[in-house]
Order: C-alpha cells, then structure tokens, then sequence
C-alpha cells in the first residue's frame, strides 16, 4: 500500500506543472480518502446480558414440581393397586357368598 502511495507522490511531484494533472491527482487522493473513511464499519454493540438468575430459579422450580408430580403419580399408583385388591377381595367374598346361597346353606 505504502509502495503505492510512493508512487502516487512521486506522479504528484512529476506533475506539478501541468495543473490539470495536479487537480485530477488531488481529486482522485480526496476520494480515496473519502473511501476509507465511509468504508470503516461501526463498532459492534454491546452484548446484552442475560439474566442467569431467572434461568437457573425456572429450572430448580422445574425440578421441585417435576418431584411433586412424580409423588402424586406414584401416591395414584398405590391408590390405584389398594382399590384394585379392594376390589377382588369384594368380588371374591360376594361370589362365595352368591355361591352358599345356591347350594342352599
């Protein structure tokens, strides 16, 4: 890049006589300039932060309710087993009963 510059100057210098020359070299390093300037890019925003607290109360709060639905869901499970042989001792009883009463006893 220098080496060009270099030699921009040194055409400069050449043609310091010829004033056509000289206004064309000044306009074409004005708008190089005006280039480099325009193409420098923005600095980046700043990052946002997230909230990790929020993040990691959401996921013990998860945890303790995804805990309480396995109790209830287990608890249901033994309700479910108990009414179950609840049930079949019923039945059972009610059929030996249904039974003496027709042999007659």
């Amino acid at each position: 890049m220098s080496d060009a510059l270099n030699k921009a100057e040194a055409a400069v210098r050449a043609a310091e006589t010829d004033t056509d020359v000289v206004r064309i070299v000044a306009a074409v390093l004005a708008t190089q300039q005006a280039m480099k300037e325009q193409d420098r890019p923005a600095p980046p925003a700043p990052l946002a932060q997230r909230p990790v607290g929020l993040y990691v109360a959401a996921g013990i709060g998860g945890a303790v309710a995804l805990s309480f639905l396995a109790m209830a869901a287990a608890l249901l499970a033994v309700a479910v087993a108990v009414g179950a042989v609840a049930t079949t001792v019923c039945v059972l009883v009610l059929r030996s009963v249904w039974q003496d009463m027709q042999r007659g006893r």
